[in-house]
């Protein structure tokens, strides 16, 4: 798994599997959904990611395992 904040593009994309996409689905605006040859979810892409997390917590991830 990969996570990647991009400040020049404004998204977070959180990669689950490095399978090739083949298709990529708006789930909601700013929310894509991407899927690889066998329509399993491989990538979350969040659009306008500054407007939907305060700036100053962009640097910050907290990751859990429960």
């Amino acid at each position: 798994m990969r996570l990647t904040v991009s400040r020049e593009d404004d998204a977070l994309y959180f990669r689950l599997d490095e399978a090739d996409i083949v298709e990529s689905e708006e789930v909601q605006p700013g929310v894509i959904l991407d899927f690889d040859q066998n329509d399993r979810l491989v990538g979350i892409e969040i659009l306008g990611i500054s407007a939907r997390v305060p700036p100053e917590r962009l640097h910050m991830i907290q990751f859990e395992t429960v």
